[in-house]
């Protein structure tokens, strides 16, 4: 499971639709819809809030727009469910070292991305997220 702090527009198209389905598994494991990945490391930050499942829907808002801006169809009902309004942080080592793998997936399966997402000073975080310094979150795994 990969909840990626950066934009979802950095994201290519595999990568946005696992992003929406990744998404939704863990909308269902803070619901308590699922038995699997309940400890998953991805929903620490998620957790951390004081409620885990209206944050989480805020984050698919943001993967449901960048669809609906590149044309896909994904399902808005998927969303039912309060939104935080609430940010949650992330350090800019966190987001260079997702910056960091993201790139070498886009080289694997969309150079033509990876070579304009090279060219890219910075990357954009989730529109959830504010970016504060510091090194890879506790619950990353290198």
């Amino acid at each position: 499971m990969r909840l990626w702090s950066l934009h979802p527009r950095h994201l290519d198209p595999a990568g946005l639709v696992a992003l929406w389905r990744e998404a939704l598994l863990a909308k269902a494991v803070l619901t308590g819809k699922t038995k699997g990945y309940k400890h998953h490391p991805q929903l620490d930050r998620f957790k951390a809030t004081r409620r885990p499942a209206a944050a989480l829907n805020a984050y698919l808002a943001q993967v449901h727009a960048e669809a609906v801006r590149r044309g896909y169809s994904f399902d808005k009902r998927k969303l039912a469910g309060p939104k935080s309004r609430g940010r949650l942080t992330v350090t800019r080592g966190q987001l260079d070292y997702e910056w960091g793998h993201l790139l070498r997936k886009l080289k694997r399966r969309s150079p033509a991305l990876h070579a304009a997402a090279r060219k890219l000073p910075r990357p954009a975080p989730h529109p959830l997220f504010t970016v504060r310094a510091g090194p890879i979150a506790d619950w990353e795994r290198p």
